[in-house]
């Protein structure tokens, strides 16, 4: 009943906005020009998408009142079907002589009007088929007005390679949509290395009970991170088994891909909750004030409705037709007749469109600011530039991105993106990879000894009498395990005999990881090359004990002249200077009132050098002066003082 009440708006819309436009047509000379629109009549989407092409050209025509001709829609049910978006398009073609057609909804349908539009020489252009199996076949008459989805490989790549996951599972519905994206998605991670180990394909038509087998196969699996590429319809309902199953616990990661995050506001709460804390990848719509005016219209006119970018590009692809028929002109709008004389297929009766390859020409030269940006074909599809990261959260998605900086600058994901609500209400990034509930958990091999119990310390619980290993090689083991990207499940077993002893030296207990029965051994076990032959050792990391002596050849060569070689020459020649100065000076106050410092001018100057060189030793005991006496002895201190300093800085 609702979607009847919906079509009936769209219909009435339609007669509305164009009966004005149909009787000036009429009476002014205008050419109208049939398109076909190929949709899914009576399906949320595609009432939308009719909202938003009946009022593309009712604005488009409105601005521009000289234009020559009008398009005029004729709308072809494919019933949700190929088979029948097929025969929508030939009975347009056919009987409606339609000169473009606009749609269909999916890829697959899409990939039987392709041939359609080859045969007959019409266009068709769709705003929702985004497989890259349709670019695949190379034909000139089927332009995509949306972007294709591995154009969106690079931005889950990004994520990936953001938090560092190693290895993810694809999650797709098994058709052409989901896995035209497959091969560019597996190179994009190929690239950063990360493995795919294994892909879950779910069918169409798939029951509740079929996706919970393959939720519990996927449940099995040590790989945490999965990667969903479906219908927001089937989206949803594998979201919904999944929290029952538990796959929406805390240490799984989800990442959606656009083509269910641009649905998110056309889903009912219930389905939305379901996929609180995963990604998304979505497709970035820039803002414009065109833009805002029309949300703000629709909300006036549809606020029942909600608007997707889908209807956005069903806008702009339908003002680009509108565009390119009247620069096309009206000349030669026939089709051709064909011989019925031979046997021909259905295709070959409808003829080829003489205004087919003309429009088509026009439309690849097309370019305009439209309400979801920039319009223009390359390679007959449009570009994309930018998507959005969004985490969902209650009955909405948030967006992450945070204002654009230099990528070189950015260390961790913090720097890239806002606060994210994992899976399970957690805080913390999960790690993307964890053993199993049915997984076995590996043996770690603890030694148990008496001596050296900083190293490991093994005692029993007093209540359960389970082992509690304790120690600096059991912190450093579980530091690392603390720092793999994945998590580990692990058991502590000591090396004991029943009765609680040691069962064997070091060498015994690396054997038992030979033997199988433990994975691995943590304590402070040497590296001996024994041992080497049949186990593997981490790097060492406790400083080892064991040096070497060795004899050292003494670099510097010792004399009996050792001792002049701290000061240089220079400093040697300057210092007997000084003594001789002050003596010279000790002399000149010293001679007038002592008679040690009188007599014969030859006994005066020995005095004078006998003085220098016996300054540090007897001399100044025979100064008289007070002043000269405390100066002299001031300065042989600080002489001294200076020679130490200077030969305890030379090594001697």
């Amino acid at each position: 009943m609702k979607n009847k009440k919906v079509f009936f708006l769209i219909l009435l819309f339609f007669f509305s906005s164009f009966r004005v436009e149909v009787s000036r047509g009429q009476n002014n000379g205008r050419t109208k020009v049939n398109i076909g629109v190929v949709t899914d009549v009576g399906t949320s989407y595609s009432d939308v998408a009719m909202l938003c092409i009946n009022m593309s050209l009712a604005d488009f025509y409105s601005s521009r009142p000289q234009f020559q001709t009008r398009l005029v829609v004729k709308v072809g049910d494919s019933k949700e079907d190929v088979i029948g978006a097929a025969s929508a398009a030939i009975e347009l073609i056919k009987n409606k002589k339609v000169k473009a057609i606009l749609g269909p909804w999916t890829s697959m349908q899409a990939h039987f009007l392709v041939e359609i539009g080859q045969k007959s020489r019409v266009p068709i252009i769709s705003y929702s088929a985004t497989s890259p199996f349709l670019t695949s076949l190379r034909s000139p008459y089927f332009l995509r007005a949306t972007y294709e989805d591995s154009s969106q490989v690079n931005a889950v790549k990004a994520i990936i390679k953001l938090f560092g996951w190693r290895e993810v599972v694809p999650v797709y519905v098994d058709n052409t949509f989901g896995e035209g994206i497959m091969p560019r998605l597996t190179d994009a991670l190929q690239e950063i290395n990360v493995r795919i180990p294994y892909r879950s394909v779910i069918a169409l038509n798939s029951t509740d009970q079929d996706i919970s087998l393959e939720l519990l196969k996927m449940m099995t699996m040590p790989t945490r991170v999965f990667i969903v590429h479906m219908y927001s319809a089937l989206a949803s309902r594998v979201f919904i088994k999944a929290k029952e199953i538990g796959l929406m616990k805390p240490g799984y990661v989800w990442i959606l891909t656009n083509s269910v995050t641009d649905d998110l506001a056309t889903m009912n709460e219930t389905d939305v909750e379901a996929m609180e804390g995963v990604l998304g990848v979505k497709t970035y719509i820039q803002k414009s004030i065109e833009l805002d005016k029309f949300r703000s219209r629709w909300r006036k006119s549809f606020p029942q409705i909600e608007l997707s970018v889908y209807g956005l590009w069903a806008y702009d692809a339908t003002t680009a037709l509108a565009i390119a028929v009247e620069e096309a002109g009206i000349d030669n709008m026939t089709f051709s007749n064909v011989d019925l004389g031979r046997d021909v297929s259905e295709l070959e009766v409808l003829g080829l469109s003489q205004y087919g390859p003309k429009l088509l020409q026009t439309l690849s030269t097309i370019q305009f600011k439209g309400l979801a940006g920039d319009f223009r074909f390359v390679n007959r599809q449009l570009q994309p530039s930018v998507f959005e990261i969004v985490n969902v959260i209650g009955t909405k998605g948030k967006k992450l991105d945070q204002e654009s900086r230099s990528i070189g600058t950015l260390s961790t994901w913090q720097d890239h993106l806002k606060l994210i609500i994992w899976p399970g209400e957690a805080n913390s990034v999960p790690k993307g990879w964890e053993i199993p509930t049915n997984g076995r958990r590996l043996r770690i091999g603890v030694p148990k000894r008496t001596g050296y119990t900083d190293l490991v310390k093994v005692t029993r619980d007093p209540i359960t009498n389970s082992p509690v290993v304790t120690g600096f090689c059991i912190d450093f083991f579980e530091a690392v395990i603390r720092e793999m990207p994945y998590d580990i499940s692990y058991d502590f077993i000591p090396f004991e005999t029943p009765d609680g002893k040691p069962a064997g030296d070091h060498n015994a207990l690396v054997y038992q990881v030979y033997l199988g029965k433990y994975d691995a051994v943590v304590g402070d076990t040497t590296i001996l090359a024994n041992r080497s032959s049949y186990v593997d050792f981490t790097f060492p990391f406790i400083k080892s004990v064991v040096g070497l002596i060795v004899p050292v050849e003494d670099q510097v060569k010792r004399d009996s002249i050792s001792f002049l070689k701290p000061l240089t020459w220079k400093l040697w020649m300057t210092s007997f200077l000084f003594f001789f100065l002050i003596g010279f000076t000790v002399w000149a106050v010293e001679h007038r009132v002592n008679p040690d410092f009188r007599g014969p001018r030859r006994y005066q100057a020995s005095t004078i050098f006998w003085f220098a060189f016996s300054t540090m030793v007897f001399a100044p005991s025979k100064i008289q002066s007070p002043i000269i006496h405390i100066s002299t002895h001031i300065v042989i201190v600080i002489y001294i003082l200076s020679l130490m300093l200077t030969l305890s800085n030379c090594g001697l």
